[in-house]
């Protein structure tokens, strides 16, 4: 009796360390992340979006931005150079997230998606919740002397297999750029499996190999982030290669929200069908000269800024831009590897309205003038799994980035 007794304390402290401190720190993260509410509205696809004051969202726990005064619009525009010239079919930019049509946020106040303890629940642990892992771009550290003359392919070959992440992209390298754009064909990639998540997106980098600074957005599914497969807008940030810093959206203190009308991490639609009309939305992210900030825009609307005080790099100029997709697994680079596909589902190469896209892809240097990148190399950590291919389909016609591919298959086993 006495044996059974001293198990069952033991049991019951275990169970108190084990989980009453996890149980404390989700607490604790749900309060830090679950700001208090000046209106809510529960959007039709199950989403709860909070109406936060704006001069008390979670940017401000920020160590660096404890006295920061908001810069409630950028002082000049990225400005837009699109084509005019018709494309290969039909397509209409994506304007707005599903839970706008249950309600607005009043001035004064950023919708913010609430988080739930089940969604905390899936990370590892509360403080890895909406963080990537640690990464290298090795080609980081002579950007600046690359230029033109860079291989891409032969650099990244020269290193190991990719770990935990998937990337088909296009990359300008070695100028300093100030502002980057595209128009993103938007998708519902299938197979996307429970501990992976599949974007489409647009990366600033700039710094070192292994403390590069980044800041990104495009769309993503990520199930372990938001429970479900649903495409939705997503920023990120870094400034220690996604080592210590960083989260995705508002999941930490960092990035400044100013619009009412879009919710970092609520869903996306409609999304794109195969042969039918392409749904896509323009993201465009610049440097501000007169403040510092990086500022994104979604859809002709501006979401909000990077605090320059963020960064080291990043504060005057990115060495390095990224267009493309990533795939991020525990089996990437491994047999059997994950089945989850990357943008449409389908290989690069079956292009306009199968193939997700990239497109009126720019770049914005200390020139001051939004132009087609002059030097563009293509790279697939795997191109058996997933490919690219930069097309253009007539001499006159914007040149479309294809990218993306099933994941798994009989190349790719």
């Amino acid at each position: 009796m006495r044996l059974f007794l001293v198990f069952a304390i033991l049991c019951g402290l275990f169970y108190n360390v084990a989980y009453g401190k996890g149980s404390l720190d989700i607490d604790m993260k749900l309060k830090a992340l679950n700001k208090p509410a000046l209106k809510t509205i529960k959007s039709e696809d199950g989403d709860i979006i909070d109406c936060i004051d704006i001069y008390k969202q979670h940017a401000f726990d920020h160590p660096a931005l404890r006295n920061h005064k908001i810069q409630m619009k950028p002082s000049i525009e990225f400005g837009t150079k699109k084509t005019t010239i018709p494309n290969n079919g039909s397509s209409e930019q994506i304007t707005s997230q599903i839970w706008s049509k249950s309600g607005n946020c009043p001035k004064g106040t950023v919708p913010v998606r609430r988080v739930s303890r089940e969604d905390i629940s899936r990370a590892s642990s509360p403080s890895h919740f909406g963080r990537k892992t640690p990464h290298r771009y090795s080609f980081l550290d002579k950007a600046l002397q690359h230029k033109g003359n860079f291989n891409i392919t032969a650099e990244k070959i020269t290193h190991a297999r990719p770990k935990l992440r998937s990337e088909a992209v296009l990359i300008a390298l070695g100028f300093n750029f100030i502002g980057a754009q595209s128009d993103i064909n938007v998708w519902n990639p299938p197979r996307v499996q429970a501990s992976d998540y599949s974007s489409a997106q647009i990366w600033l980098l700039g710094g070192l190999s292994d403390t590069f600074e980044s800041i990104e957005a495009g769309w993503a599914v990520n199930p372990s982030v938001f429970g479900d497969s649903r495409t939705r807008l997503f920023t990120y940030w870094t400034k220690d290669g996604y080592t210590k810093t960083g989260c995705v959206n508002l999941l930490c203190a960092g990035f400044v929200q100013t619009t009412t009308k879009f919710a970092l991490g609520a869903a996306i639609e409609p999304v794109s069908t195969t042969s039918q009309k392409q749904h896509y939305i323009t993201v465009s992210m610049f440097l501000d000269p007169n403040s510092g900030n990086w500022w994104l825009t979604c859809a002709n609307n501006v979401i909000g800024y990077w605090p320059g005080t963020l960064f080291n790099y990043l504060k005057h100029s990115a060495t390095a831009v990224q267009w493309g997709g990533e795939v991020h697994s525990p089996n990437v680079g491994k047999k059997p590897h994950t089945r989850t596909s990357m943008g449409s589902g389908q290989w690069a190469s079956y292009l306009w309205a199968q193939a997700c896209y990239h497109t009126n892809i720019r770049i914005k240097d200390y020139s001051k003038q939004i132009k087609y990148p002059t030097y563009l190399s293509e790279y697939a950590d795997e191109y058996d799994c997933y490919s690219t291919k930069l097309h253009r389909k007539t001499y006159m016609s914007e040149p479309h980035f294809y990218f993306g591919g099933p994941g798994q298959n009989s190349r790719c086993p």
